[in-house]
């Protein structure tokens, strides 16, 4: 509940209409990339399974769905913009991606890299 009403409030923010380009759902699955990156690479071997589930699964889940960037992409198809769906598909990819390196180096450089083998 907590990540689909801040992914809420993002999109409440940063409204786009149909057809247009979707940067608030853009932004919000990048942040939530770096976050669960950053998690991962602080909390994972400090935490127990259950609160692993629940802020990863759970809350970021939440907040970033796979769900929200094909309906953005639908939209986008609907609209036959096919170049600014290439393009979003693209970035989500890239970005997301990279987000996610960057939030994993982010929290090893603080020498939290201690990993727990379950």
């Amino acid at each position: 509940m907590l990540g689909t009403g801040i992914r809420l409030a993002i999109d409440l923010l940063i409204p786009h209409e149909h057809g247009q380009f979707p940067l608030s759902t853009l932004l919000v699955n990048v942040a939530g990339s770096l976050l669960l990156g950053v998690a991962v690479s602080t909390l994972w071997g400090r935490v127990p399974v259950w609160a692993r589930a629940g802020l990863g699964a759970g809350v970021l889940g939440a907040f970033t769905t796979f769900s929200a960037i094909m309906l953005s992409l639908v939209e986008l198809g609907a609209s036959r913009d096919w170049m600014l769906a290439a393009a979003y598909l693209a970035a989500s990819l890239v970005l997301g991606l990279g987000a996610a390196a960057l939030g994993l180096q982010l929290g090893r450089s603080r020498g939290a890299d201690d990993w727990v083998d379950e």
